[in-house]
């Protein structure tokens, strides 16, 4: 039997920015896993044609920045549409590149997406049936990390 994967192939189609306001990292110091940290979330925007609103300040990234140079990502918040529904997110990603490009990172200068790999994978919980589509969606997100926020193209995967 022949097998065509190219027409399975996923597609990603663009559903929202998320530009997350953060904080200053808390450092929790080394451990067996890496380099513990903690960003507050303090606010941020979400801009799309099926998601729109704005980030909840309150939640968290929970970092380790292990041995080998890699950033893992642990991301908790929430967002609230126009429409006033309320999505939790839980985002887990990895971040890293040359050392020179994370140390630029770490103090704040800016560094073109283009220069590290930096990419998400988002879920999304609600209780809205206007959102339900997010809670049984795979998505991506392609993200970029800028002095103060964190900006992530998301895309539904179909």
């Amino acid at each position: 039997m022949s097998h065509d994967a190219s027409q399975r192939m996923p597609t990603p189609t663009f559903i929202a920015r998320l530009t997350v306001d953060v904080d200053a990292p808390l450092e929790l110091g080394e451990n067996a896993q890496g380099k513990r940290r903690f960003i507050a979330i303090t606010g941020g925007q979400v801009c799309g044609e099926r998601l729109n609103g704005v980030v909840l300040p309150g939640g968290g990234d929970w970092q380790t920045l292990r041995t080998d140079g890699v950033a893992e990502l642990h991301a908790r918040y929430f967002i609230e549409t126009d429409s006033g529904e309320r999505i939790e997110v839980e985002n887990t990603g990895f971040r890293h590149g040359s050392a020179e490009v994370m140390q630029r990172l770490q103090r704040g200068e800016p560094v073109a997406p283009n220069e590290y790999y930096f990419h998400t994978t988002p879920r999304f919980y609600t209780s809205s049936p206007d959102y339900a589509w997010l809670t049984r969606t795979i998505f991506i997100g392609a993200a970029e990390r800028t002095r103060e926020n964190v900006l992530i193209d998301l895309f539904a995967v179909n």
